[in-house]
């Protein structure tokens, strides 16, 4: 008992599937039974039972398979004195809750009167090796250099559509399906093993009428001399892979070219803006106003607008005041602007002065070119200060005066370009000595989230601002309203009465 006190605590603690098993023989000395004498507990069995099995009869612990293959194997061991091994038992169960079918590896050795008995599933651990494999695109493959003896995982055999029944491929056989581009490839992996590394390479082979991409990673070992004896490798088909990755390489590809076209025209647009208007870079006199121009790009590098303004003092003493914006980005929007701002400019200077008047040559010749836009434009008085204005579908300038700020009253005007005929009333506002007027595109007041709230913001610039003017109030608009749009160009020309 001693004994037996002693090699249950051993295997109790065993991490592997043991039990030492002591017989159990009739009067006339017939074994009939074994006795559980100790067993791990680390390791259990089917039915999840680990030491409490100690003590307990084989023929009830596991009463299918008395008078089995293990069974008559067990009695072989005890009558012989020699280990013996069962590379593959299968145990077949119909209890519910338990798995049907498992299979072990069982190893028995003679010890101390009765049997110790290692057991090894495999069943699970070839379920999940084959699971791994076949997820991803997986086998392993082992060769013994001294016997040149090939061992394939069913993975392998997948990977190079091959029948298990005709076993490995011979190493000839490998070599003479690389391709011969990448044999250079496969040496260099052999070289690397050479110096004891871990080669890791993707090869082209060619397999039946398919060429397969296939990554391989290698390692060797040595015997106690340091002698090479066994290539261990691990092989996988990245074909797909790599077929996607070329086809991300081109999306890719035409990505970029896009993005550089894309650019290009975003960098010519932004110079042919500059050249058609270009931008003073502080506040410049008209007559009886003080002007100052600002043009903010849309964050987004590749958002060109079609903003525009126009400030001029005109041959006859008023000046003329407009800002609009072309729908649309990039070079269309850019030439569409030209038009509109270079037609403006020649109306102005046959003497044409009636902002409703203006804006309906506008909106014909954008009903030609096939445009759309808004736009304000008014023709200030110095001498009355009066400031006749209209507008197609777009914001009334705002007024900032003794600390108040509110939108000019707006009157009607449709879209440039919606009908070929339409009519531009014009409203008249009434300026005083130190009043600002703020016109305006939409990437002012359009922002993501609420344009109210933007809005808003901006009077109470405009009215902060007009509160204490001082001598030059402008490059403080300017300052308080620089803030790039996300989406869109923003231009603002704000005016100061002076007089």
């Amino acid at each position: 008992m001693a004994d037996e006190e002693v090699v249950r605590e051993l295997l109790a603690a065993v991490p592997a599937g043991c039990s030492w098993l002591l017989p159990i023989t009739a009067p006339d000395g017939r074994i009939v039974d074994f006795r559980v004498a100790a067993t791990s507990d680390q390791i259990r069995d089917i039915y999840g039972r680990g030491t409490q099995r100690v003590d307990g009869r084989f023929s009830e612990l596991y009463p299918s398979l008395v008078d089995g293959p293990l069974w008559r194997l067990y009695l072989r061991v005890m009558r012989t004195g020699e280990p013996a091994t069962m590379d593959e038992f299968r145990y077949d169960e119909s209890r519910p809750g338990v798995v049907a079918e498992s299979r072990f590896e069982i190893t028995v050795h003679p010890v101390l009167g009765g049997l110790l008995v290692w057991w090894n599933r495999v069943d699970e651990h070839r379920r999940r090796m084959e699971s791994t494999e076949l997820l991803g695109s997986l086998g392993w493959a082992e060769y013994e250099l001294v016997t040149g003896r090939s061992e394939w995982s069913p993975g392998m055999y997948r990977i190079f559509a091959r029948d298990p029944a005709h076993g490995p491929l011979s190493r000839a056989d490998q070599a003479a399906g690389i391709l011969p581009e990448d044999r250079g490839i496969a040496e260099a992996a052999w070289q690397t093993l050479d110096v004891g590394a871990t080669s890791d390479v993707t090869v082209r082979f060619r397999i039946g009428e398919q060429v397969k991409h296939l990554r391989i990673l290698s390692d060797l070992s040595l015997d106690a001399t340091g002698r090479p004896v066994k290539i261990y490798a691990v092989v996988q088909d990245v074909t797909a892979r790599v077929a996607t990755r070329t086809e991300i390489e081109r999306l890719s590809d035409q990505v970029r070219i896009g993005e550089l076209t894309a650019l290009a025209e975003h960098r010519l647009a932004r110079q042919l803006q500059q050249m058609i208007q270009p931008v003073p870079a502080g506040s410049f006199e008209l007559d009886g106003l003080q002007a100052m121009v600002s043009y903010l790009p849309a964050e987004s590098a590749l958002q060109v607008g079609g903003d525009w303004y126009h400030a001029q003092t005109l041959p006859d003493g008023r000046v003329a005041l407009a800002v609009g914006d072309v729908a649309g980005h990039g070079m269309e929007a850019a030439n569409g602007m030209a038009h509109l701002r270079f037609a403006l400019v020649a109306w102005l200077s046959v003497g044409i002065r009636d902002p409703g008047l203006l804006l309906r040559h506008l909106n014909r010749l954008c009903a030609q070119l096939g445009i759309t836009g808004t736009a304000v434009v008014g023709v200030y008085d110095p001498d009355t200060r009066l400031l006749p204005w209209a507008r197609a579908g777009h914001m009334a300038p705002m007024l900032g005066r003794d600390g108040r700020s509110t939108d000019l009253d707006r009157p009607p005007g449709l879209l440039l370009g919606a009908e070929t005929e339409a009519d531009f009333p014009v409203a008249n506002a009434r300026l005083h000595p130190g009043d600002l007027v703020l016109f305006y595109t939409d990437g002012l007041v359009e922002r993501r989230g609420d344009v109210a709230r933007r809005a808003a913001e901006v009077r109470d610039h405009l009215s902060a601002v007009s509160a204490a003017p001082g001598t030059d109030p402008l490059p403080t608009i300017h300052r308080l309203l620089h803030a790039p749009s996300p989406d869109d160009d923003t231009c603002t020309l704000a005016v100061h009465v002076r007089t």
